[in-house]
């Protein structure tokens, strides 16, 4: 039983280091909304430039890889991209109420780290945790699933809402795929399916933190701060399927495989 426990003890922390970024940056939104003393600067921007300067820290002090780094990059423009579409005039899904300076239109600078936050999670955890799959398919296939998965967050909006045949795809793609992980000695495993849903939760949870803290809100809350609904986890698990899938654009991904009973390993190079 003490070696459950232990091992259960160390994958909460493991877990936690693996989402020091987004931690931080979810504790920087907390802490200004009850308590910004700088008026020299909007609070907007003063998380923008905090999230920068933990990103160099994470940098200088090795904490971070220069791959995880690149993986922040790549998620901000992505994310910047939609966040630019969501909360124009004409669509209006969710807007930011407070000033900014550093911003594109009506999104500032800031939320893209929100997103990348995401990536960086799921690169660390990838790393620490040493991930292995069984029947993960090709990679080319991802691709184009996660493709059509962006796409469709801007289209929805104009023909119909293809998510549900999009989670159906996913479903039928990676229903036989388990995820492998080390959080000692022993690798331990469950569906991949299972362990994205667990995430969406985790991101659902942060998401009504954040906008209970003012960071944006849906027109349903410009009255009254509600609790978003569970209908958002649906979008929440496509998007951390995205930024999963290019991740795996950046690792080997270990296929597992039963050979005279014994686990090996193949990897499955980045494309």
């Amino acid at each position: 039983m003490k070696r459950y426990i232990r091992e259960f003890w160390l994958f909460g922390l493991r877990q936690a280091y693996a989402c020091i970024f987004g931690g931080f940056l979810l504790g920087v939104m907390i802490v200004t909304n009850y308590w910004y003393p700088l008026e020299s600067i909007h609070r907007y921007d003063f998380i923008f430039l905090a999230a920068i300067a933990f990103q160099v820290f994470l940098l200088a002090t090795k904490l971070e890889t220069f791959r995880e780094s690149i993986v922040i990059v790549v998620f901000h423009v992505v994310a910047t991209v939609m966040e630019i579409f969501k909360t124009s005039d004409a669509i209006g899904s969710w807007s930011y109420p407070e000033e900014y300076f550093f911003g594109i239109g009506n999104v500032p600078l800031f939320t893209g780290f929100m997103y990348s936050a995401v990536g960086s999670y799921i690169a660390r955890v990838w790393r620490i945790f040493e991930f292995e799959y069984s029947h993960y398919p090709s990679k080319l296939l991802t691709v184009v699933l996660v493709v059509f998965i962006y796409v469709n967050f801007f289209t929805h909006h104009y023909i119909w809402d293809f998510r549900w045949a999009l989670l159906a795809g996913t479903a039928l793609m990676f229903y036989r795929t388990n995820i492998y992980f080390k959080v000692v000695e022993k690798h331990r495993s469950m569906p991949l399916l299972l362990g994205w849903l667990l995430v969406a939760l985790f991101i659902w949870f942060a998401e009504n933190i954040a906008t209970f803290a003012n960071i944006w809100i849906y027109p349903n809350q410009s009255h009254e701060w509600q609790m978003v609904s569970l209908a958002k986890l649906s979008s929440w698990y496509l998007l951390m399927l995205l930024s999963f899938v290019l991740v795996s654009l950046i690792n080997n991904v270990k296929i597992r495989s039963e050979t005279a009973g014994a686990p090996s390993t193949e990897s499955r190079s980045p494309a």
